[in-house]
């Protein structure tokens, strides 16, 4: 008889929460596991939209919720709450007493969930490792998570083979694809005069989705780039834009207040909104004319939808992307001609051979088998690779 197992995940925004939205729904449905949602970061915060009432609305019960958010945009603030993290996951996770802990991508968040739950010896099945954002610190988060995970549910095959070579057994390392492609085959997308009712903002002309985040390495001050990111779009004033918040990284917060006067300033063209959800914010992408900004979701979801994505500056760099992902530097005149093209005929045609590297959207079921398969061994061997093979 097949022991069920309790199934702990983890999600600290709302953009992780999105992609994980059907491994959630086929783990609560599934009889042989327990769903537990452990839920922290932005989720919690009103500043970031309380999309914890989100989560709940879906259908999902929030066993544990840890507040650990500073109101701070420093490193220094980012660093204090990441301790604040691991001593309310150490209560948390010790009352849910999981199987197996589900961690989803790179958060510092999610970073003090991993080590908590590395000492409390729960086995962690880790999604999306092995990429490469060599603009964000969130790359050595990543790779620092990967170490203190078991399983590994990888996006693409370059990323399987990272994950391998940090040391990880190729039996425990499988290449799942996105699993926010899942959206793609299993969810209901709204009209666009459903979407301009649920914004309460009427989408009439050609518009933009835009979201630009903070880069905590390298030299792009978010102001600044922020700025010039907005003055491009003064050029195309026959689009309208859907412009959501950053994330909490330091920095972030700086450039709220100029996304919201710059929404203020033009009422009837610009929309700024701290959270779409997933469908909101999927169905706002399947209808764009560009998703503009620094997300991964621009470069691993958007061109599944055949919509061209504008990448600014160096947060993604090192990200494997489609054709339709135009990347340029943080200055507004890189950022008016990448713009300019993506709206092109050029581009359109280009359009039609595009094919996306992460997958066909069949993540969740695959992670579901890899976590009924779970063998769990807390001394895992470090594997070598032949380093002849790569003098």
């Amino acid at each position: 008889m097949t022991k069920i197992k309790k199934v702990t995940v983890f999600t600290g925004t709302r953009a992780e929460y999105g992609l994980l939205y059907w491994l959630l729904k086929d783990i609560q449905k599934d009889p042989d596991f327990i769903l537990q949602l452990l839920v922290s970061g932005m989720h919690l915060s009103p500043e970031f939209g309380d999309t914890y009432k989100q989560i709940e609305k879906d259908g999902f019960n929030i066993d544990e919720k840890i507040e650990i958010l500073l109101s701070s945009d420093s490193a220094v603030g980012t660093a204090k709450s990441m301790g604040l993290g691991v001593l309310g996951f150490a209560d948390s996770l010790s009352r849910l007493s999981p199987d197996v802990l589900v961690i989803l991508g790179d958060r510092f968040e999610a970073l003090a969930a991993a080590q908590t739950a590395m000492i409390l010896r729960i086995p962690i099945v880790h999604l999306h490792g092995g990429e490469i954002t060599e603009g964000a610190y969130d790359d050595a988060i990543r790779h620092a998570i990967t170490k203190l995970s078991y399983l590994h549910g990888t996006s693409t095959d370059e990323s399987r083979n990272r994950v391998i070579q940090l040391g990880e057994a190729p039996n425990r390392v499988k290449n799942v694809g996105a699993i926010g492609l899942d959206h793609l085959n299993r969810s209901s997308f709204m009209a666009v005069s459903e979407l301009s009712e649920s914004l309460s903002f009427e989408l009439k002309k050609p518009y933009f989705v835009v979201t630009y985040h903070p880069v905590t390495l390298g030299d792009e001050a978010p102001e600044e780039s922020f700025q010039a990111l907005l003055d491009a779009l003064d050029g195309y004033p026959d689009h309208q834009i859907i412009l959501t918040y950053p994330n909490a990284d330091d920095g972030g917060r700086r450039i709220i207040p100029m996304l919201e006067d710059y929404a203020a300033n033009q009422p009837h063209r610009v929309l700024a909104i701290p959270s779409l959800g997933q469908v909101r914010y999927l169905s706002s992408v399947k209808y764009a004319s560009a998703v503009i900004g620094n997300s991964s979701s621009g470069i691993i979801e958007v061109p599944a939808f055949d919509v061209p994505t504008v990448n600014i500056g160096s947060r993604q760099k090192g990200r494997l992307a489609a054709k339709s992902v135009l990347h340029t530097s943080a200055n507004k005149e890189a950022i008016s001609k990448a713009i300019s093209l993506a709206v092109s005929r050029e581009y359109k045609a280009e359009g039609e051979n595009i094919v996306n590297p992460y997958g066909q959207g069949d993540s969740s079921k695959q992670v579901i088998e890899m976590i009924k398969g779970l063998q769990f061994k807390p001394c895992k061997s470090f594997f070598d690779i032949n380093i002849d093979e790569v003098k």
